[in-house]
């Protein structure tokens, strides 16, 4: 397994990390314990070292997971959790009541950390990100408490999620940012804009979440797809059934490449991303170790400058249809 680097912090990982939200919540209802638990060490043993959880999955039920079955590994991988959100008995964490209350005061900032390590089973959280931006709490009160827990030696690195330039401005100025993770894929490109000319700027690595678009790049999603109640992806306007008819043309488009590859065209979708910065990390998720094996065989998929300006110069005619979250959840992103 190739490695990379985080930002100028020389936070090193492997090019391709796991997103491990799957395993507990979300995409239906929680796997199995010892499954996860041994996908997550087959992941190690194949070369993954990075490990993505948050406080709010579950809640709390994925710390708990990656922290039970990583401990034994616990030299050999990179965990990354985050917190801020409001985890109080009334909380909705899949949003489809109302917004999911944020809270990141520093006072909850260092409760969230202290559930975290115990629930990880770690001494120090490699990188802790902010979930989300919280806009009844300066970003500088952020930056500061984080940089405390830093100097305790509680957390190694501080990252960001779904933030704005300015806020990452903000926050860098007082605790260096190593990352920031936001979703992009061929089919969500929003951070090439601004965010990603700044991070370049700043020395900030990326962390690309869902860069196989919840599943849909992966090419085994039509109209006819449904979705369980269980599921968050039966709540999002690009999994309406005529979303998934009208942008079956990315699929297609990969697919060109896959063949002339001899690839998946999950395994372009993730080859693209590789392609575009070597500070660009992405963390697909998966509950079935053949999903993991193909992702894990993208980082061998060479692309060529010009493999990528083909694929470029065809998703500029593409226009994805459907937007990536409902209001309620997209006001919480790009602050």
């Amino acid at each position: 397994m190739q490695t990379r680097k985080l930002g100028k912090s020389n936070l090193e990982v492997s090019a391709l990390g796991l997103g491990c939200m799957g395993m507990s919540n979300s995409y239906g209802p929680p796997q199995d314990k010892r499954e996860m638990a041994a996908l997550l060490h087959a992941a190690v043993d194949r070369g993954i070292t990075f490990f993505d959880t948050a406080e709010v999955y579950g809640p709390f039920k994925n710390e708990e997971l990656v922290g039970e079955a990583l401990a034994p590994l616990r030299r050999k991988v990179v965990i990354a959790t985050k917190f801020g959100f409001d985890l109080s008995p009334n909380f909705d964490p899949r949003g489809t009541k109302a917004p999911p209350g944020l809270n990141s005061r520093p006072e909850n900032i260092r409760q969230a950390v202290e559930g975290s390590l115990k629930r990880l089973k770690i001494e120090t959280i490699d990188l802790l990100y902010q979930h989300r931006v919280d806009p009844n709490v300066p970003i500088e009160d952020v930056a500061g408490a984080v940089k405390q827990l830093i100097a305790a030696g509680k957390v190694r690195h501080f990252g960001l999620s779904e933030a704005g330039v300015q806020t990452i401005r903000r926050a860098h100025a007082v605790q260096p940012v190593t990352a920031l993770q936001s979703e992009y894929s061929l089919w969500t490109r929003n951070p090439e804009q601004e965010v990603l000319p700044v991070l370049e700027e700043l020395g900030i690595g990326f962390v690309s979440y869902s860069p196989l678009g919840r599943g849909f790049l992966t090419g085994k999603m039509d109209e006819s797809t449904r979705f369980d109640s269980t599921d968050f992806r039966s709540n999002l306007p690009r999994f309406a059934p005529e979303a998934l008819k009208a942008n079956q043309a990315l699929i297609k488009l990969l697919a060109g490449m896959a063949a002339r590859k001899k690839a998946t065209t999950a395994q372009i979708a993730l080859a693209w991303l590789l392609a575009q910065k070597p500070w660009i990390v992405p963390i697909p998720g998966t509950t079935k170790l053949h999903r993991l094996e193909e992702n894990i065989g993208a980082v061998a998929v060479v692309l060529t400058a010009d493999d990528v300006r083909e694929i470029d110069s065809a998703a500029a005619k593409i226009t994805v249809q459907g937007a990536r979250y409902p209001d309620r959840l997209e006001s919480l992103t790009g602050r």
